[in-house]
């Protein structure tokens, strides 16, 4: 990790833990505005709107991202709802047994008992309960301490339903040979007056909900650099999407880096 992008983490990290999540945006900019380029750290949040703890650890996330918006941080973040609450008096729309899949096989390959939520895993090496600030602080200095590869994505646009980008990732870190490439469909936000189930009665308030992931490469050493077109799912709202682009290994399940872009926003040139 360089010195920069190190120092500007550790104030990143103290101001997770001591200061009021309202408060943090601000205080983040000045920490973090010349890092906009720094590789990616994925935080994925395993969620259901069923579940009376989950959320608080969705309002984290949303913090996280928000931070993100208005300092172009590194962090990358993704809202996976699963299926497993959803005979519970409230069907979560955005859930899928597909990312229940994804999290029972992180269950399998990071040696817990079984899936549960809400659970935060962090670049797929740790994982932790998702409403806690500290174990969150803990598991992104970890991550910061890693090497990565960059991941850019340089354009993505929506072509009626088709979604065509241009993917950048660079040589592997070293001692990795091979890694899948994903990409992540998903609502910038969502909203959800919960009438059912634990959180009858509640609004809840989403960010980057995964609504399509799909394995599109393999990125050797060397890195990779192709153009993708990917079909959209149909029920989508094309105005308040974002594509997530992550690099992982299919064997111990480890993200090398990770990229966001919200659809529509200009990416500056130097």
């Amino acid at each position: 990790m360089n010195c920069a992008f190190g120092a500007a983490f550790v104030s990143l990290l103290t101001t997770l833990l001591i200061v009021p999540l309202a408060k943090q945006s601000a205080t983040l900019l000045s920490a973090q505005s010349s890092q906009s380029s720094a590789p990616g750290i994925l935080v994925e949040l395993f969620t259901s709107e069923g579940c009376s703890s989950c959320p608080p650890a969705d309002e984290l996330l949303r913090q996280l991202d928000a931070q993100r918006s208005a300092s172009k941080s590194q962090i990358v973040v993704l809202s996976e709802h699963v299926d497993y609450w959803d005979g519970t008096g409230w069907r979560d729309r955005f859930s899928s047994r597909e990312y229940t899949d994804r999290q029972e096989e992180y269950a399998r390959r990071l040696g817990i008992p079984g899936p549960y939520t809400p659970e935060m895993v962090v670049d797929g090496k740790q994982e932790f309960v998702g409403n806690s600030l500290h174990l969150l602080r803990d598991a992104l200095e970890k991550a910061a301490a890693r090497p990565k590869a960059s991941v850019l994505i340089p354009a993505a646009d929506i072509d009626g339903n088709e979604l065509k980008l241009k993917l950048v990732v660079s040589a592997l870190p070293p001692g990795h040979k091979r890694a899948d490439v994903y990409v992540a469909i998903a609502d910038n936000a969502d909203q959800t007056p919960v009438k059912g189930g634990e959180n009858s009665g509640r609004e809840l308030r989403h960010v980057a909900v995964l609504r399509s992931l799909q394995k599109v490469a393999k990125a050797g050493e060397e890195g990779l650099q192709k153009d993708f077109t990917l079909h959209l799912p149909k029920d989508l709202n094309k105005d308040n999407l974002r594509v997530v682009a992550f690099v992982q290994e299919s064997g111990n399940a480890a993200v090398l880096g990770s990229a966001v872009r919200i659809l529509g926003e200009k990416i500056a040139t130097r």
